[in-house]
């Protein structure tokens, strides 16, 4: 039918977006953190980003949970998708490039398959999932390799909470299967919404926002991070997943990286090293390897 090709069209445009959307999330960050401390920054990412979605869903006349079970499962998934991860993120990105950050964060695939086969035990390995872990870590190594030859140093402990931010991010890909009863933009905001719960708090005796004096730069960033590369980027997902589904959708992984790197080549000038560029290509064929639709046995 007709129809087909112009629907698929504008998927694979919202697909290009949404990985637009989150390969730039870094170089904001990176600009953001210039003169917002981190923890201040996510903890106002969090707020807007879940004000917005909040709103997204009263608009829809879907309401959020309020019972205990919920909100206990919503809190886990802030920790987990927002709360450390962001964080984490945010810390990195004052010591290492917004290009570099990408990369290594960008294998969420490969800790998800470790997580849910070593603990969960749900997990089928495949000799695919196995090339895909060890081009993952292989290409990890390839881009932390000079820093971690260099000794201990701020970029090697920015690298490693940055790899370690992706870890948080698998565990929350693990532990949001249990959000399957909910519309799929619920656990987004509550757990987005529970995030600021946690971070105003700790930015309001940390960081002491009303004696920082952020830059016009950094605020636009700010505003472009929880607008655009969170709150539009939640909805360009979970409309995709309709759309395309889960493993259609995961394709924009492919893509998120190089933009990410291009982005902040543009945007900030950036040079990555030779090692990286290596490393960046293992770690695309590491996502794809991982993302890949498993094949289905013929009946014989």
């Amino acid at each position: 039918m007709v129809p087909a090709q112009p629907r698929l069209l504008v998927s694979l445009a919202l697909l290009l977006a949404l990985a637009t959307l989150w390969g730039a999330a870094f170089t904001f960050i990176k600009i953001g953190v210039e003169t917002i401390p981190p923890v201040t920054l996510i903890a106002a990412r969090t707020l807007i980003a879940g004000s917005l979605l909040l709103a997204v869903l009263r608009l829809r006349r879907v309401r959020l949970p309020t019972d205990r079970r919920n909100l206990g499962r919503f809190l886990v998934q802030a920790c987990l998708n927002s709360v450390v991860p962001f964080v984490l993120v945010a810390w990195g990105t004052r010591h290492v490039d917004a290009g570099l950050a990408t990369i290594l964060n960008s294998l969420t695939p490969v800790f998800a398959f470790l997580i849910n086969w070593g603990i969960t035990r749900h997990e089928a390995v495949t000799a695919t999932k196995v090339f895909g872990v060890a081009a993952g870590l292989f290409g990890i190594c390839l881009v932390i390799g000079p820093s971690a030859l260099g000794g201990l140093s701020e970029q090697f402990a920015a690298e490693c909470a940055i790899v370690l931010a992706a870890v948080a991010y698998g565990a929350a890909v693990t532990f949001g299967r249990t959000f399957r009863d909910l519309d799929p933009m619920v656990p987004a905001a509550g757990s987005l919404l529970w995030g600021a719960v946690i971070l105003i708090p700790v930015s309001l005796v940390v960081d002491r926002p009303w004696t920082i004096s952020p830059s016009r730069e950094s605020i636009l960033a700010l505003v472009a991070l929880s607008v655009f590369s969170t709150a539009l980027a939640f909805t360009l997902y979970f409309t995709l997943l309709k759309r395309l589904g889960s493993v259609g959708t995961t394709a924009q992984a492919y893509l998120r990286v190089p933009i990410g790197v291009g982005i902040g080549m543009v945007a900030l000038g950036e040079t990555p090293q030779p090692t990286a560029w290596i490393g960046l290509v293992f770690v695309v064929v590491s996502v794809i390897a991982m993302t890949l639709p498993a094949r289905r046995r013929r009946a014989s």
